[in-house]
C-alpha cells in the first residue's frame, strides 16, 4: 500500500489560500493568452516554479490546482483540457504524451469528512502515452513506455513497456522491445 497523506483544507493558512488564489489568477491568464508568445511561456514557467524540463509542449486550456506540486521533464506533450488535481504530487517524467482531456488526480475527498483530502503521488513513466479521456487515479504510477488507452480508468499501477484500456483499465497486452 502506498503512503497517503491528509489535507484538511479547513485549517490552509492565509498565505496558502493567497497561494491558491494567484495560481489559480495564472491558470485563468494562460487560458487566455496567445499561445507560443513570451508572455505564455512566462507563466507556464511561474505556475510550475522551476519544475519545468525543456521542450515541454503544454496546450491550453488547462485547469490544474496546485500546479507548485506537479513536475514535468523534458520533452513532453500535454494536450488540450488537461485537469490537474495535484495536492498529492504529480511527476510528468521525460518524453510522455499527455493526450486530450485527461485527467491525472492526485487526491480525493475523505468519505466522512469531506473537506479532507485524501492524497497520494501520480507519476508518468518515460515515454508513457495516456490516450485522450483517461483518467488517472490517485497514487497510480504509469510506469516506461506505458500506454493507456483512449477513455480508460487507471486504478491500479501499469507496468513499463504494457498497454491498458477500459474502466476499470486492464491489460491489454506487453510491449516488444
Amino acid at each position: 500500500m502506498k503512503e497517503s497523506f491528509r489535507v484538511d483544507v479547513r485549517k490552509t493558512s492565509a498565505e496558502e489560500r493567497e497561494r491558491g488564489m494567484h495560481q489559480a489568477q495564472l491558470v485563468f491568464e494562460l487560458n487566455h493568452t496567445m499561445p507560443f508568445t513570451a508572455r505564455y511561456g512566462e507563466i507556464v514557467e511561474e505556475l510550475f516554479k522551476g519544475k519545468l524540463g525543456k521542450n515541454v509542449m503544454l496546450n491550453a486550456p488547462l485547469t490544474c490546482v496546485c500546479p507548485d506540486m506537479v513536475t514535468i521533464g523534458d520533452n513532453v506533450v500535454i494536450m488540450n483540457n488537461c485537469l490537474m488535481m495535484s495536492r498529492g504530487g504529480i511527476t510528468i517524467e521525460d518524453g510522455a504524451m499527455i493526450a486530450a482531456n485527461v485527467q491525472l488526480i492526485s487526491n480525493n475527498h475523505d468519505l466522512k469528512e469531506r473537506e479532507v483530502l485524501i492524497c497520494m503521488p501520480v507519476r508518468i513513466g518515460r515515454n508513457a502515452w495516456i490516450g485522450a479521456g483517461a483518467t488517472i487515479l490517485p497514487g497510480v504510477t504509469v510506469g516506461e513506455n506505458a500506454v493507456v488507452g483512449a477513455g480508460s480508468v487507471v486504478t491500479k499501477d501499469v507496468a513499463a513497456n504494457t498497454i491498458v484500456a477500459g474502466n476499470p483499465a486492464r491489460v491489454i497486452r506487453t510491449i516488444e522491445a
